[in-house]
C-alpha cells in the first residue's frame, strides 16, 4: 500500500513541483521560494541545488522511464556545464547569479561531490561521455588539492587555494574537516564507480571506508562524529541523528557497489549499530528528532531527516528481517510525513522544518540552496526499487 502511495506522491507531487521551478529564460532552475510560496526568480542559483536537481530528474527517468524527466535533467546538465563549471580553473562554483554569472566562486569539496554525483548518474542514464569526462575532471581537482594523508580538506577559493570552512561548520565550531563532506564524497565516488568501474575510484572508496571505520565512527557512543580539526580530532559532543540514519544505508550502498568481502565485514556491524542507536534514542511519535548536542536534544523535525529515516529503517530491516520494528518505524515515519511534512497547499512541496508539535517553522524556505528534491526524491526511488511493502 505505502509503495503505491509513495510512487503516486513522486509522480503527482514532487516531480511536477520541480518541473515548475525550471527557468526557461536564463537556464537551470529558480533558486528560491519562501514559506509563503513567493518565487524569487532573480535569486542566486546554488550549485548544490542544481546538481541535486540534475541527479533527481536523471533518477526519475531511470526509475519511471519517462522521457520528459530526462529532458529536465539535460536542461540542468547544460546549465551546470555553462554556468557552474569553471573551464579555466576546474571544479564548480558555489553559486551563480540568476542569469548564470559567478556569484560565490569558492570551490568546496562538498559542492564538488554533488557535481560528481549528478554527472555520474547522468552519464549512467545517457552514456554522454562529456558528462563522465567532466566528473573525472572534478575528481582530479579534489584528489590533487583536497586530499592529504589524513583525509580530505574542504574549503578552497576559485584557484583551489585553502579558504575558511564556515559553509560546512555549525554549532559554534569552525571545522577543518566534516563527516558530512566525507559521507557525500563517498556517495559521489560510489556512483561514479557504479557507472564506470575505475581502479583509482575503487581505491579511493576503500580509503574513505577505512576513515569512516577508524576515525568517524565512535563505537563507545554508537554514532558518527561530526566536526573535526585538521588532525581529525572531534571538536564537539554532537550526535546528528539525520546523518547517522542516512549513513546507515548510504555507506552500506558503497560497500554493496564495491563488492569486497573485507569491507562488508568491516562496515556492516557499524551501519547496523548506527541504525539501532537512532531507533533507540531519536524516535518521537513516529518521527525523528534532528540532533543531540551535549546531551540536549534538538526536537525540531527536519524534512530530510524524515526521508532518510524511512530509508535507514527499511535498510536495517532488509539486513535482518527478524527486526520487524524497523519496518514498522519506516511505516510510521512515512505516515508522519504524509500528515505533517507534505505541504498540501497548491504549488508547494515539503515543509522544510517543523516544531516538535508539528507546526511548520515559517521562516524556513520551500526551495533554497539546500532545500531540494534529493532526499525526498531519493526516498521515493529507493522505496520503489526495493519493493518492500510496509
Amino acid at each position: 500500500m505505502r509503495i503505491e502511495e509513495i510512487k503516486n506522491h513522486l509522480i503527482n507531487g514532487i516531480i511536477p513541483f520541480w518541473k515548475n521551478m525550471k527557468d526557461e529564460e536564463y537556464g537551470g532552475f529558480y533558486g528560491e521560494m519562501d514559506y509563503n510560496l513567493e518565487l524569487f526568480k532573480k535569486a542566486d542559483k546554488g550549485c548544490i541545488l542544481n546538481s541535486r536537481i540534475l541527479w533527481f530528474f536523471t533518477n526519475a527517468y531511470t526509475t519511471l522511464h519517462e522521457e520528459e524527466c530526462l529532458a529536465y535533467a539535460t536542461h540542468s546538465y547544460e546549465f551546470l556545464k555553462k554556468a557552474f563549471y569553471d573551464k579555466e580553473n576546474g571544479g564548480v562554483y558555489w553559486s551563480v547569479t540568476y542569469d548564470g554569472k559567478p556569484q560565490d566562486d569558492m570551490k568546496h569539496t562538498y559542492n564538488q561531490s554533488f557535481a560528481i554525483y549528478a554527472l555520474a548518474s547522468y552519464y549512467g542514464a545517457t552514456q554522454d561521455k562529456e558528462a563522465l569526462e567532466m566528473a573525472y575532471s572534478i575528481v582530479d581537482k579534489v584528489e590533487t588539492y583536497a586530499k592529504d594523508e589524513i583525509g580530505y580538506l574542504e574549503a578552497f577559493n576559485r584557484f583551489f587555494e585553502p579558504d575558511s570552512n564556515e559553509k560546512l561548520s555549525e554549532n559554534g565550531v569552525m571545522a577543518t574537516r566534516t563527516m558530512n563532506t566525507l559521507l557525500h564524497l563517498l556517495e559521489a565516488y560510489t556512483e561514479l564507480y557504479r557507472v564506470d568501474k575505475n581502479e583509482k575510484t575503487e581505491k579511493n572508496i576503500k580509503w574513505m571506508l577505512d576513515i569512516f571505520a577508524d576515525k568517524i565512527y565512535n563505537p563507545k557512543k554508537r554514532r558518527l562524529e561530526v566536526f573535526f580539526d585538521d588532525k581529525m580530532n572531534s571538536l564537539i559532543d554532537l550526535n546528528s541523528y539525520g546523518h547517522d540514519i542516512e549513513a546507515s544505508w548510504l555507506v552500506d550502498r558503497a560497500v554493496e557497489i564495491l563488492g569486497d568481502r573485507k569491507y562488508i565485514d568491516i562496515i556492516t556491524p557499524i551501519t547496523t549499530e548506527l541504525a539501532a542507536h537512532i531507533h533507540e534514542v531519536a524516535i518521537d511519535d513516529g518521527s525523528v528528532f534532528n540532533e543531540c548536542e551535549n546531551d540536549k536534544v534538538d526536537t525540531k523535525k527536519v524534512w530530510w531527516v524524515q526521508a532518510e529515516a524511512v530509508l535507514g529503517f527499511m535498510n536495517a530491516y532488509q539486513k535482518d528481517k527478524t527486526k520487524q520494528e524497523y519496518l514498522d518505524s519506516a511505516a510510521g515515519v512515512w505516515d508522519y510525513i504524509k500528515e505533517y511534512v507534505i505541504d498540501t497547499r497548491e504549488g508547494s512541496e515539503w515543509i522544510n522544518e517543523l516544531y516538535k508539535s508539528g507546526e511548520p517553522i515559517t521562516t524556513k524556505e520551500i526551495v533554497g540552496p539546500w532545500k531540494c528534491p534529493y532526499h525526498n526524491g531519493r526516498m521515493c526511488f529507493e522505496v520503489i526499487d526495493r519493493g518492500i511493502e510496509f
